[in-house]
């Protein structure tokens, strides 16, 4: 099979009713090879590498798998998964052994024939006790890879995983060539459309596009692009503004009337399973007590939250991350705002109050720290004295995020709900902010497990919603709300009527998708 879909991602006329009531024409045109694309974007660090195991924001995941490189498979603007460096592929009847056959006449940009060997090289770099990549929870079931042809592999897993086609999209896992893995990381050498010209880590990438590529025809229609490092909010606004640059992610919703003044900019806004969170660290007092993050969880005004940090852009959620755009989201009741029960909750924790600090910056998410300070202001009647901690920008993932026991942070979602408790849920794995594990919920933990290898679609919605109950009234991370994808582009810019809602900026492929009007 080569196309699974899914209930609830953007669909064509979906697309269409969104984009339309935010000003974006709907563009039938067919696209045209030619012209530059300015892109500026958040996300980005000096520290930036062309290493997939670093990828963590917008900035790489763009210009690594959204231009440089490619990865087995994707999912398309319409939320079905489609073969990249895979054509199709097939599994045994109980998902344990997953083969996959592999794009022929593909070449790296120094010339070198992709093959099944690059791609074991490839994900061999997630599976190495030592590895700090993100993604490796994602294969670490793989117990065997087997090169069956030049162009065929097969993967052994340790149990059944029904929704293994969809992590080998993972932006993590891009494919090198074996043998010059080094290299390609020094250099960027990869498959994609786009060949490195310039990289200068933190400030700017230029790429240019390809001769000659297997998806001509259908992707790729800009000669050149250029990202431009533009952390800074009202830098990025004013960036598009002033016509530095075609597009920006993450609009400021505190002048966003600016921008629907200028004739020559849409405003592009698509419902995906983006979620701003507050994780605790559950190994770490007071947060180790179930009872002092219930308290918590009734001490967030969630509705004030979605209106004066989204102004109504997304939607309260209920302390789960599986969102709108997933399968299997579960109909939760979020905990309400409840000073009374907060304080409860603290006296079963043996407590009157407590004093937290909570650290927080625009790195997280855009008015990440005025939603620290509304916490603060609706925890105090509870209880719970909350000191904001302003942290800077860059570094912020590298210092306070899993460091500092309570801070602001933001997930994209995942398009499966696997794919997205295994990355930040599941005991162990590197990019579990809550520490979440057996000592919380030895129940979720082996939920997790059964649920991945089970078949039958109605038993996995059962256990699924399950989990998402635990994590609700229990779980280490506070989720007060799904946010939309809120990106602004220059009317010279023309993309599909479909835009990608996995990830911002078209799942980050907006170079690939995109094309001058």
């Amino acid at each position: 099979m080569t196309r699974i879909s899914r209930r609830g991602l953007l669909r064509t006329g979906a697309a269409a009713g969104v984009l339309a009531a935010t000003g974006l024409p709907i563009r039938a045109q067919e696209a045209k090879r030619g012209g530059k694309l300015t892109a500026g974007l958040s996300g980005a660090n000096t520290s930036d590498n062309w290493d997939g195991r670093t990828h963590s924001d917008i900035f790489m995941q763009a210009a690594a798998q959204g231009a440089v490189f490619d990865t087995l498979t994707y999912t398309a603007a319409d939320g079905s998964l489609q073969g990249e460096l895979a054509t199709d592929w097939e599994a045994t009847a109980d998902a344990k052994t997953w083969t996959f056959n592999l794009r022929q006449g593909v070449t790296f940009h120094n010339g070198k024939a992709f093959g099944a060997d690059d791609v074991i090289a490839s994900i061999n770099l997630h599976l190495g006790e030592d590895t700090k990549s993100a993604a490796k929870p994602l294969v670490s079931s793989i117990t065997e890879m087997k090169k069956t042809s030049d162009h065929q592999i097969q993967f052994v897993l340790s149990s059944g995983n029904a929704d293994f086609p969809y992590l080998m999209s993972d932006y993590h896992l891009l494919m090198y060539p074996a043998g010059q893995i080094e290299e390609a990381i020094q250099n960027g050498i990869g498959t994609g459309l786009y060949q490195v010209v310039s990289f200068e880590p933190g400030v700017r990438f230029v790429g240019r596009r390809v001769d000659s590529h297997y998806k001509d025809g259908r992707e790729g229609w800009f000669d050149e692009i250029e990202f431009i490092a533009i952390n800074d909010n009202t830098a990025r606004m004013n960036a598009l503004l002033t016509g530095q640059v075609d597009t920006i992610n993450r609009i400021d919703f505190k002048t966003e009337q600016l921008l629907k003044a200028n004739p020559q900019i849409v405003i592009q806004e698509v419902t995906g399973n983006q979620h701003y969170t507050f994780p605790m660290l559950t190994n770490v007092a007071p947060f180790d007590d179930v009872n002092v993050r219930r308290a918590i969880k009734h001490g967030i005004n969630r509705q004030e939250m979605v209106d004066k940090i989204l102004f109504g852009h997304g939607r309260v959620a209920a302390d789960s991350p599986i969102g709108p755009a997933n399968q299997y989201m579960a109909d939760l009741e979020p905990i309400p705002y409840d000073p009374d029960k907060a304080k409860f909750y603290l006296k079963e924790a043996g407590l009157s109050e407590i004093n937290v600090d909570l650290s927080a910056s625009s790195a997280a998410f855009e008015g990440a720290v005025d939603a620290a300070q509304l916490f603060q202001a609706s925890a105090k009647a509870g209880g719970i004295n909350i000191n904001v901690v302003q942290e800077p920008a860059d570094g912020y993932w590298s210092n306070v995020w899993i460091k500092k026991p309570w801070c602001a942070c933001f997930w994209s979602g995942r398009a499966t709900e696997d794919w997205m408790f295994s990355s930040a849920y599941e005991e162990g794995v590197p990019w579990n902010d809550s520490q979440w594990g057996n000592e919380d919920s030895e129940r979720f933990q082996s939920l997790l497990l059964e649920a991945r290898a089970e078949l039958d679609s109605a038993k996995r919605a059962e256990m699924y919603g399950e989990m998402q109950q635990i994590l609700r009234d229990d779980g280490g991370v506070i989720i007060p709300m799904f946010a939309n994808w809120v990106q602004a582009l220059n009317t010279r810019i023309a993309t599909p009527e479909t835009v990608g809602n996995l990830w911002q900026m078209d799942s980050a492929r907006m170079a690939e998708r995109w094309w001058v009007a």
